[in-house]
């Protein structure tokens, strides 16, 4: 393979996920533009090597024997504003932007629309990707379009719109496919110092607001940090409790049918204690995982093998390495909680993290 970019050898996984597990790269190669990234690719696809694409490996479960081939980081930078009209503007974002950066920068520019999406670790690439959403907002919501390296056909598709991506529940028809890498993303941003109505529950208490109320985005993204550094959601590399790949289980979304049979088991196990369950798309039922997880007996804090992993003492459906953890651990304990899940309440948990060299 032959690339103008720097290449490092036996790179270990555990220094570049949040996890801080996974064995070694074969060869790493950093990417700080949008062009080192279609290079790098292109000529580990023209040597016939296996390729995966690295952003900030927040949402990245890899396995211990480590990666073969080429991992490309994308690291590339960028980030402009251009009005487009009247009270909305454009936000064009390189994938190697962090994503936090991104929403201080739009919240400093005057923009509102992504502050309930702030402290998400990771990169501005994988966002449309996972289609990443929190306390009520989706990136589905003010994503315009993308750039895209199409590794099939050998070139670079410009202003991809946001409508062909098949954005769903945190996912797209990008997530789980390696054939298209994203290099840009445009957001469409309401210029305001005030927040899209607040649509979730939990940040509407915190912020002391009726739902359907706005707040001064600034305010809102403080209130969104606390939140999530109070469930061990906000990076800390002293804080094991955040040595995860953030909710490691989607929401299980049911027909209505199944929904309630769940209900049903729920009310034999702890009658008058309500199970919660949302509005979801065609007609179905969003289910908490979290809820699912701890009334299957999976309290805070449960330990898995030797008590090198464990869930987050702080929030149920993060599983955190405890410094001391293997990705085989964390696939243990996984499984445990999957299959109680399951037992208990006929549900069966999705996990939301990207599985490399490995399978739950």
């Amino acid at each position: 393979m032959t690339t103008s970019a720097p290449i490092r050898s036996a790179v270990p996984f555990a220094g570049l996920t949040t996890l801080r597990l996974g064995g070694p790269a074969e060869r790493l190669v950093r990417a700080d533009s949008a062009e080192d990234v279609v290079e790098a690719v292109r000529a580990a696809d023209l040597a016939g090597e296996p390729v995966l694409v690295l952003g900030g490996g927040s949402n990245l479960v890899v396995a211990d024997a480590g990666v073969p081939g080429t991992t490309v980081e994308v690291a590339s930078s960028g980030c402009s504003v251009r009005a487009l009209s009247e009270g909305k503007a454009l936000l064009t974002v390189a994938a190697g932007e962090d994503w936090d950066a991104v929403v201080q920068r739009a919240l400093a520019e005057g923009l509102s629309g992504l502050e309930c999406l702030s402290g998400i670790p990771g990169r501005a690439g994988a966002v449309p990707v996972q289609n990443v959403g929190a306390y009520g907002v989706e990136i589905a919501e003010v994503l315009v379009d993308v750039d895209l390296y199409d590794r099939r056909a050998g070139i670079v598709r410009e202003h991809v719109p946001a409508a062909e991506l098949g954005l769903v529940y945190r996912g797209s028809v990008l997530k789980g496919r390696d054939d298209a890498v994203v290099l840009r993303v445009r957001l469409g941003l309401d210029v305001s110092p005030s927040s899209a109505p607040i649509r979730y529950g939990e940040l509407a208490g915190a912020l002391g607001l009726p739902l359907g109320e706005r707040a001064p985005s600034a305010r809102v993204r403080e209130a969104v940090l606390a939140l999530r550094r109070g469930k061990g959601m906000v990076l800390d590399p002293a804080d094991h409790d955040t040595w995860s790949a953030g909710s490691f289980f989607t929401n299980p979304v049911l027909p209505v049918t199944e929904a309630n049979a769940v209900q049903r088991r729920a009310d034999v196990l702890e009658a008058g204690a309500p199970m919660p369950r949302y509005p979801a798309a065609d007609g179905q039922v969003k289910l908490s995982a979290a809820w699912l997880i701890s009334r299957a007996g999976f309290d805070r804090g449960h330990a898995g093998p030797g008590g090198r992993v464990a869930l987050s003492g702080r929030h149920s459906l993060a599983l955190t390495n405890r410094g001391a953890g293997s990705t085989a651990d964390l696939l243990a304990l996984a499984r445990q909680v999957r299959d109680g899940v399951r037992d208990t309440f006929g549900v069966e948990l999705t996990p939301e993290p990207v599985l490399v060299g490995c399978r739950l």
